[in-house]
């Protein structure tokens, strides 16, 4: 005997449980040769996804978005691979506010303003404090973020070098 669609197995109305579809769009990345795909929130460290979006955002540089903010996209690169990210900022400059935090002088040196950020506790609670820095000042952030605290005269030249690399770059795009 046929069954209608509103009456179960046993003769009993159904329950009808009505939920919308949804879709779920997962971004998958495999962050090198040899790994497999894995959803993105998985594999991702907060530099690797502001990475990331440094890449969409260059690709998509047309958007809407004129102002990006780019924090710990510093983590865990060094050397060349830090200047190639300094490169495609500078890039994405052209058209783009860019605001990005970073600990590399590579980055740093790109910039055409620079602000220190220093946080401090007082009474139990932590407050921020925001300095913009030029000239010398700029140049000697620089050079701290390239030796710590001591500052000689051959880690200002490093800086100084920096800067004058970083001019060359933004010159040429």
């Amino acid at each position: 005997m046929a069954q209608s669609p509103g009456i179960g197995p046993k003769g009993r109305p159904r329950k009808s449980i009505s939920r919308p579809a949804t879709i779920t769009r997962m971004p998958l990345l495999a962050s090198s040769l040899h790994t497999s795909i894995r959803p993105l929130s998985k594999i991702a460290s907060g530099g690797e996804l502001s990475r990331i979006m440094l890449a969409i955002k260059t690709v998509m540089s047309e958007d809407a978005d004129k102002t990006l903010i780019f924090d710990e996209i510093d983590a865990g690169i060094s050397g060349k691979t830090a200047s190639k990210v300094s490169n495609q900022l500078a890039r994405l400059s052209l058209s783009h506010q860019i605001i990005c935090i970073t600990h590399l002088p590579q980055i740093a040196a790109m910039a055409d303003a620079h602000y220190i950020i220093e946080k401090s506790v007082h009474d139990n609670k932590t407050y921020s404090n925001i300095q913009r820095v030029a000239g010398d000042d700029s140049l000697n952030e620089i050079a701290r973020m390239l030796s710590g605290e001591t500052l000689t005269d051959s880690v200002l030249e490093n800086a100084k070098e920096l800067k004058i690399m970083a001019d060359k770059v933004k010159s040429e795009l």
